[in-house]
């Protein structure tokens, strides 16, 4: 079993064992969202219908887009970049992982975002009440 391939952990223990390396790249990708990511994140960060959302969180060696410890799922914006080489594999790797970890994933395509932010803000808040109850 490798270094991140322990079992289920709490929240507590996943937080204490993530890299520095990759807390120091979430801090610098929070200062380069993507157009979908920041057009999401305006409308998230205010804790919607008081749903907390947390954006690039570090969760043992990977990183999310955007995290509801409520419901500790993770909400990845995927763009093209996603289904091209080796990333639908990493993709495929990291939700195992995350699962073992108890932290469900929800993915949606940046061209929805684009297309309407604020359908898809509803959307999420809507999953992540749905889940949290």
């Amino acid at each position: 079993m490798g270094r991140w391939q322990r079992e289920a952990l709490t929240e507590g223990q996943w937080r204490a064992q993530r890299p520095p390396r990759t807390v120091a790249k979430a801090r610098a990708l929070r200062q380069n969202l993507s157009l979908p990511e920041a057009l999401l994140w305006r409308l998230l960060k205010g804790q919607p219908q008081g749903i907390k959302f947390r954006r690039q969180h570090p969760v043992g060696p990977y990183i999310l887009d955007f995290y509801a410890p409520s419901a500790k799922l993770g909400i990845e914006i995927d763009g093209v970049a996603h289904d091209m080489g080796d990333s639908p594999a990493h993709d495929a790797t990291r939700d195992a992982w995350l699962l073992t970890h108890g932290i469900s994933l929800l993915r949606i395509p940046a061209a929805d975002v684009l297309k309407d932010p604020a359908t898809t803000a509803d959307a999420i808040v809507a999953y992540v009440r749905s889940q949290a109850s």
